[in-house]
């Protein structure tokens, strides 16, 4: 169970690239002692971004609808990333979660991981009276998944690289939903999205939704969180 010690920490409000970066040379870093044989570390961050969509790396440009100027307009970015999945948007709001680890400390592979990231969101929003699900051939938490009301409500994609992971998942809770009308949301143009504060009618203290999410972390993926 050492080998899952994960340290934690909470970015505040961040730009997108800056969060990127740091990612990326932590997870450099973590490459680099496991190439040495050294044992790794695993880390977990939380961030609410500033207005930013993002382009996964198999994504399709068509799929954002707003040209430059009307993006200066909303104050957003758009920044191509290369992590899975297609086009997606972050927010104030909008808890982002990055574990940069190393799956071989955990025993998984990919795709037994992409499943354990939705199942803590799933636990997270059951703490609220609200049943996640997920969606065949799509990655991420639904809501009324098969009918007529299928909605989105938290997005997943991540990079891995000799089993160290970036990127994650973006957890809508009090996020500005207009901003997604300007995307077909992961490159679906027949699905909605939605928020904790949508389905709750009110909002939601973000730092409330932050404990209940790192408690799912420890429960469905045994982190001890340093």
């Amino acid at each position: 169970m050492e080998k899952r010690h994960t340290i934690y920490e909470d970015l505040g409000s961040r730009r997108y690239r800056e969060v990127w970066e740091m990612q990326e040379k932590v997870l450099e870093e973590t490459r680099e002692r496991k190439l040495q044989g050294k044992v790794t570390s695993n880390y977990l961050f939380f961030v609410e971004h500033l207005p930013v969509y993002t382009l996964g790396k198999s994504g399709k440009e068509g799929n954002m609808l707003i040209d430059t100027i009307q993006l200066r307009a909303r104050h957003a970015e758009f920044i191509k990333v290369d992590r899975g999945g297609d086009i997606t948007f972050h927010g104030p709001g909008q808890l982002v979660a990055y574990p940069v680890i190393d799956l071989e400390n955990f025993g998984w592979g990919v795709k037994e991981y992409v499943h354990e990231l939705e199942e803590v969101v799933i636990r997270s929003i059951r703490e609220y009276g609200i049943e996640g699900c997920r969606v065949e051939g799509a990655t991420g938490v639904w809501l009324e998944a098969g009918s007529s009301r299928e909605r989105k409500i938290c997005a997943i994609g991540v990079k891995c690289s000799r089993y160290i992971t970036m990127h994650g998942f973006a957890l809508n809770v009090n996020t500005d939903l207009s901003y997604f009308n300007y995307i077909h949301p992961c490159g679906f143009i027949d699905k909605g999205v939605t928020s904790l504060e949508k389905e709750l009618g009110h909002k939601v203290s973000m730092e409330e939704v932050k404990q209940v999410v790192l408690r799912c972390f420890r429960e469905v993926m045994g982190m001890e969180i340093i």
